[in-house]
């Protein structure tokens, strides 16, 4: 901050940590060794999509990056609309072969090309999937806006409803590793994951 900003009582607002993301390469060992809890082989960017040409052939050269990121570990993209208006895509690694880490530089690729295109607010979220010993999934939820993660169970056999107590007791386990989002109402559900 200048001279000049602190006269006039204007401040630089600083925007999330870019490494928080990749918090989630080493929190997996702990969830896996400690926990029970193993990679699903998915995760998932979230964004708002402009309809322009513009953007569209952004996203185009982002599936190309993350094909080629991609390429030795044979990672898959694939895109898909919301009923809410937001793009997620999806990268998933081959079946019994989850590698977080390829995932984690997949969805920093994407999220890069959309902030260097100028479309940084776009971006939602990223959302990577876990199971647990009961094969029940377990998504944790990186917040771009915020740069926190937290966790997201959705209760198994009901509709619309999240186990706040198991999301609560991985908070606790898991605080040591992440970035965990302090204010629980900023804990948005994401009915619907397509991963």
């Amino acid at each position: 901050m200048g001279l000049r900003d602190t006269l006039f009582g204007r401040h630089q607002v600083k925007g999330p940590a870019p490494d928080r993301l990749f918090a989630i390469t080493t929190a997996y060992v702990t969830l896996q060794a400690e926990h029970g809890v193993v990679p699903a082989g998915k995760a998932a960017i979230v964004f708002q999509a402009l309809q322009t040409s513009e953007f569209e052939a952004t996203l185009r050269d982002m599936e190309e990056v993350v094909k080629a990121t991609g390429g030795d570990s044979a990672t898959s993209v694939a895109t898909q609309d919301d009923s809410y208006g937001y793009r997620w895509m999806v990268l998933s690694n081959p079946p019994g072969a989850p590698s977080i880490e390829d995932l984690a530089v997949g969805i920093n690729a994407v999220s890069g090309s959309i902030e260097t295109a100028g479309h940084g607010e776009r971006l939602l979220c990223a959302v990577f999937a876990f199971v647990d010993a009961q094969k029940h999934p377990i998504y944790f939820i990186y917040n771009y806006k915020r740069g926190y993660w937290y966790p997201f169970v959705p209760q198994p056999g009901a509709q619309q409803e999240r186990n706040t107590e198991r999301e609560l007791q991985l908070k606790a386990q898991m605080a040591e590793e992440l970035p965990i989002e302090p204010e629980l109402e900023r804990w948005f559900p994401l009915w619907g994951i397509p991963i």
